[in-house]
């Protein structure tokens, strides 16, 4: 993985009605505010593009899915105007995946924290490895997983996920995802999963559009109001930024 990429990197590749949407970043895969706004773009495009079905969104590497956001970023948060800006970051990331017309496959080939765990829980059917094991730390950090909590609580329940946000030191295993619901399908390998994932994607993909639309709708009906309610979270968690025991709590962790 390349180490000169401060704001990360973003491919697509469509090819049989399949775009691949692949991110990645030094730091473990995570997410500056840029890589999230242009995955928010990309997949906003996608959506109206008639050469597309499907669309699968993985990271690169066969380490971390994605370590979150940005850590260093979060850090220098200094006021209510940075903090919800940073948090608005994978809102409106989620609020894309969710409105978008085409399903997202979630390729998972390893370990999952914070807003990465949200990204998984936004997409609509999700392939992951033994080694996806997840895990929501933000309460050790002083803040809470409040803009991917919708996501999450909607593919593993209520009390998933508060064992989830409320045992932030502990981390999930992939069967533990799937039991729950986060996970559609679980694999002993990459490759194993890389083939599996080949097969249906061709097969979904050739399918009518329009009905995978539809499915799509029904799929996500009842998040109409995230538009305004993850933003309304994103604030939340910008004024929990900014508080003295969360700065605290950053810099013993920094250290």
């Amino acid at each position: 993985m390349q180490t000169d990429r401060p704001n990360g990197s973003l491919y697509t590749n469509i090819s049989n009605q399949i775009a691949t949407l692949e991110f990645g970043h030094p730091a473990s895969n995570s997410f500056v505010s840029e890589l999230l706004q242009r995955l928010t773009n990309e997949i906003n495009q996608l959506s109206s593009n008639d050469e597309v079905s499907i669309i699968i969104l993985k990271s690169e590497g066969d380490r971390a899915f994605c370590a979150g956001a940005s850590f260093d970023e979060l850090v220098a948060i200094s006021n209510m105007n940075e903090g919800k800006a940073f948090f608005s970051g994978f809102a409106k990331v989620i609020n894309a995946m969710r409105s978008c017309d085409k399903p997202v496959i979630g390729r998972v080939q390893g370990k999952a924290v914070g807003g990465g765990v949200g990204l998984a829980a936004a997409c609509d059917y999700v392939f992951a490895t033994e080694g996806a094991s997840i895990k929501l730390s933000e309460i050790s950090i002083g803040i809470a997983p409040l803009v991917i909590a919708p996501a999450v609580e909607r593919k593993i329940g209520k009390d998933g996920l508060a064992e989830l946000a409320l045992s932030p030191t502990e981390w999930k295993n992939a069967y533990w995802a799937k039991e729950k619901g986060l996970f559609s399908k679980v694999f002993d390998s990459i490759k194993g999963l890389d083939k599996e994932l080949e097969d249906f994607s061709l097969k979904l993909a050739s399918y009518n559009t329009e009905a995978l639309t539809a499915m799509k709708r029904v799929l996500w009906e009842g998040t109409e109001n995230w538009d305004s309610l993850l933003l309304d979270r994103a604030e939340q968690s910008g004024r929990l930024a900014l508080s003295e025991a969360t700065k605290a709590a950053l810099a013993k962790f920094k250290k």
